[in-house]
């Protein structure tokens, strides 16, 4: 009975939390199968572990006895094996081999695991008969001063070994079947009726309040950052507070999308926003706190598109391109790691962002805009715009790098804007250091109107001018349906 109850309290314990998860590869992302540390409670949730995230208990996979599943993945990767979910034709196949690799590696686990409380039984089970042994030499020396020859008392020792063996080994197939069979119908019940990943894990979208009095008279608004502000152009007459706090200009991005279709356009955007603080959260600026520019929409029930401007703030942007100016080599893999970990993040909270815009009052169009490059790939080697005096500067293989990297970027913003439905703006601005034919000026325009984008030399390089903002208020307004704007 001590045997038994040794292998079941230390033994099932000891191999679950001993018995090594399975690593496999689902929709393109590594995950591992196995089973939480057991406690003393009678049941409790399987767990989900996203890395450098969250554990998160599952409770509607609630499993009676020790084994319960446990499956841990890393950051997402994007590839084209996790982009076969979404496609009608490959979708249900590639669904179907992931429940097929998630089902075979916890069952290699659990067969696993299985041979090793074996294992520990038989090795418990020849502990006791060693001591047993043990005992019976001592009993018998005590009380006649010798013993039985020691064959005899082997054998005797061997028969009670081998009953207790058996019975251990038993109790221990047993209760590890038992435990599989609990986990199964624990895992069956609670995935009755789930259809999503929120209806298994729950949902958390905490969408801000509108904030103010409602707003009328505005077919659109662009919310955003600095390049949607148009930082440098003349400041709005007579604005408010915010717009002040914001820098917002005369030449910015809203007012060339109202001049161009024309409508009446209203700019939310501010620099430094980022999603979380400026779009989704209150934005702290020049010592006055801006209200977050989603709460601000809804508060405007008329809208009839939506222009978003996001992304390079969220990454911190301006510190990869500072470090690549500042060292003969930037492309170590410490600041490549660390890029897409900001990545990471920023595809976690963007899709926040995207929940609340599709979910706008009214359900206004939605145009999400691409982050333009700066640097053609041939830029020229005498260009102002690649040097910074005292520093290495850029060169050919930086410049592909940050594009290489403002690219991904990109895709995290298409990706997220076709889930919704949602229009994707391509702005087509000229670069800097770009040689143009007509004058051999680098960074101007062909037809003559100056550059798209300041320089190295002006008040806010990398941040679009005058005419880059009508640029990129062109590649708006092709894609606005003309039957959301009124005539007028």
């Amino acid at each position: 009975m001590l045997l038994v109850l040794f292998c079941l309290g230390v033994g099932l314990p000891v191999t679950i939390a001993l018995t090594p998860a399975q690593d496999l590869i689902v929709f393109g992302q590594h995950i591992s199968v196995g089973a939480r540390p057991p406690d003393l409670s009678v049941a409790g949730p399987a767990r989900l572990v996203q890395i450098g995230n969250t554990d998160l208990d599952i409770d509607r996979l609630r499993v009676y006895g020790p084994l319960r599943p446990q499956l841990t993945m890393g950051p997402v990767q994007r590839n084209a094996a996790s982009e076969a979910v979404f496609d009608p034709a490959e979708g249900p196949r590639a669904q179907a081999a992931a429940v097929r690799t998630v089902t075979g590696g916890f069952l290699t686990w659990y067969l696993l695991g299985g041979a090793g409380l074996l294992a520990f039984t038989l090795v418990a089970a020849a502990g006791r008969r060693a001591v047993s042994t043990l005992v019976e030499l001592r009993r018998q020396s005590r009380a006649t001063g010798g013993h039985a020859p020691l064959t005899e008392i082997l054998a005797g020792c061997v028969r009670a070994a081998r009953r207790m063996t058996v019975v251990a080994v038993a109790a221990s197939v047993l209760a590890w079947g038992a435990s599989g069979a609990l986990a199964y119908a624990g895992a069956v019940h609670g995935l009755q009726g789930v259809g999503s990943l929120s209806q298994l894990v729950g949902a958390y979208h905490l969408s801000p309040n509108p904030v103010g009095p409602p707003v009328t008279g505005f077919d659109g608004a662009v919310i955003g950052d600095s390049r949607a502000v148009r930082v440098g152009g003349p400041p709005l007459p007579g604005g408010t507070p915010d717009d002040v706090a914001c820098e917002r200009s005369t030449d910015s991005l809203a007012a060339e999308i109202g001049n161009l279709l024309p409508a009446r356009v209203r700019n939310l955007a501010c620099p430094g926003a980022t999603v979380t603080s400026g779009l989704r959260g209150p934005q702290d600026r020049l010592g006055r706190s801006v209200p977050a520019q989603v709460a601000m929409l809804k508060q405007m029930p008329d809208l009839r598109f939506v222009v978003v401007v996001i992304g390079p703030n969220d990454v911190g942007w301006t510190d990869f391109l500072r470090y690549c100016y500042g060292v003969p080599d930037c492309s170590d893999q410490l600041t490549q790691g660390e890029f897409d970990y900001r990545l990471a993040a920023f595809d976690r909270v963007y899709g926040d962002l995207l929940v609340d815009l599709n979910d706008l009052p009214g359900r206004p169009q939605i145009v999400v805009m691409r982050s333009y490059g700066a640097f053609p790939p041939d830029a020229a080697a005498d260009c102002p715009d690649t040097r910074a005096a005292g520093y290495p500067g850029l060169d050919p293989a930086k410049i592909e790098l940050l594009t290489d990297r403002n690219d991904r970027l990109n895709d995290v913003l298409t990706a997220g804007a076709g889930k919704y439905g949602f229009a994707v703006a391509q702005p087509e601005l000229g670069l800097l250091c770009e040689k143009q034919a007509d004058d051999g000026e680098p960074g101007a325009a062909a037809d003559g109107l100056g550059p798209d984008l300041q320089g190295m030399a002006d008040p806010f390089p990398f941040h679009p001018t005058g005419i880059g903002s009508l640029r990129m208020a062109s590649s708006v307004v092709r894609l606005i349906d003309a039957a959301q704007v009124p005539a007028r």
